[in-house]
């Protein structure tokens, strides 16, 4: 009976582990989105001086938001990278005892690439 309750304790452990790692994912996202939302209003309709009767091309405002975006995601890429690598060990493991253990049951939330 000891192994059983061990093996139960340990998967337990691991998935607390994993939803940890996913948590830190999302706050990640969540940092990206905050920061982009405050960025909006900086990168928007931009007026030219003199030339204010003139409209700016219609993309200009989605390529800002693009490169501002791309910016930001490439600065937290590493830990990202990081993160999934980390979550995707959990994975591996915990399906591991799962399998030994005879436990069936999927994951919570299944890697996602980000």
């Amino acid at each position: 009976m000891a192994p059983t309750a061990n093996r139960s304790a340990q998967l337990s452990r691991m998935e607390e582990a994993r939803r940890q790692t996913q948590h830190q994912l999302d706050l990640i996202d969540r940092q990206i989105t905050r920061k982009m939302t405050v960025l909006i209003p900086l990168i928007g309709r931009r007026q030219r001086g003199y030339r204010r009767g003139k409209g700016e091309p219609p993309g200009a405002f989605l390529e800002r938001y693009r490169a501002n975006l791309a910016a930001l995601t490439a600065e937290r890429q590493p830990e990202v990278d990081a993160l999934l690598r980390k979550l995707a060990r959990q994975d591996a493991a915990i399906a591991a005892v799962r399998s030994r253990s005879g436990v069936s049951g999927d994951l919570a939330q299944p890697c996602v690439e980000a």
